[in-house]
């Protein structure tokens, strides 16, 4: 799909609120806190800007956020999990402004956090923006996987396979699917219109997964830390625009 200009315009308002959710829970990050505690502030957020949440809702999912701690990897609800010292925690974020969505993610240290855990999110970021620089009239779409997995694993860490990044638009999730690494075939085309949301899953151990009896929480099979971080960007004459930023 190729979104007009007017509808990237719809979508850069909806990034704003997701930006301005990223701004506001990340803020109220500290020991003590927990995660019940974000969804509020983000739903305020929500509730001050007129946007709806992609979240809530969907396919049942409770909350207007996912928050998702250490090992767990997505789609944590939030509840009375109290954030410790040391502790890093992925926050994923969404709204809806006039039927267009926006879709973003970070992990973020709660207090003092090791260097191992201090490494992976920053090459999980960098990792991000890897493949956000892929996202050029042309370029096949399999090349934002390669890049995210070159700077993923020449770190040593693996990059989740079961979930993936996706295109966006008037759904939060739209075909094509975006995967964080190089499935074997290039993919299609990438044109300017294109609106995707890339979204690396980073572990330090193995890239298996394991889902929880709630249905939605996802952690690693072998226990060792996660992150998680997610662009939504559009692709333009001049490369990506990155409408979920601040």
């Amino acid at each position: 799909m190729r979104r007009s200009p007017e509808e990237i315009a719809k979508m850069r308002r909806a990034g704003k609120v997701v930006a301005e959710m990223i701004s506001e829970t990340r803020l109220k990050i500290k020991p003590g806190v927990t995660t019940a505690d974000l969804d509020r502030v983000a739903r305020e957020v929500l509730e001050r800007r007129g946007a709806r949440s992609n979240f809530l809702g969907y396919h049942g999912f409770p909350a207007v956020i996912c928050t998702s701690p250490n090992n767990m990897i997505v789609h944590g609800i939030p509840g009375t999990r109290v954030l410790e010292e040391g502790d890093v925690i992925s926050i994923d974020c969404g709204a809806i402004i006039e039927g267009y969505h926006g879709d973003a993610a970070y992990t973020a240290p709660v207090g003092d956090i090791s260097a191992a855990a201090a490494r992976l999110l920053e090459v999980t970021e960098r990792s991000l923006w890897a493949g956000i620089d892929q996202l050029r009239d042309g370029n096949r779409l399999h090349d934002v996987g390669r890049a995210v997995q070159n700077v993923a694993e020449s770190a040593g860490y693996s990059v989740v396979r079961k979930y993936v990044g996706h295109a966006i638009g008037t759904a939060m999730h739209e075909d094509p699917q975006v995967p964080n690494y190089w499935p074997g075939t290039p993919g299609p085309r990438i044109k300017v219109g294109n609106v995707f949301a890339i979204e690396p899953m980073v572990n330090i151990g193995t890239p298996d997964t394991i889902e929880l009896e709630d249905g939605w929480s996802v952690v690693t099979a072998d226990g060792s830390l996660s992150a998680h971080f997610e662009h939504t960007a559009a692709v333009t004459e001049d490369g990506p625009e990155v409408l979920t930023q601040a």
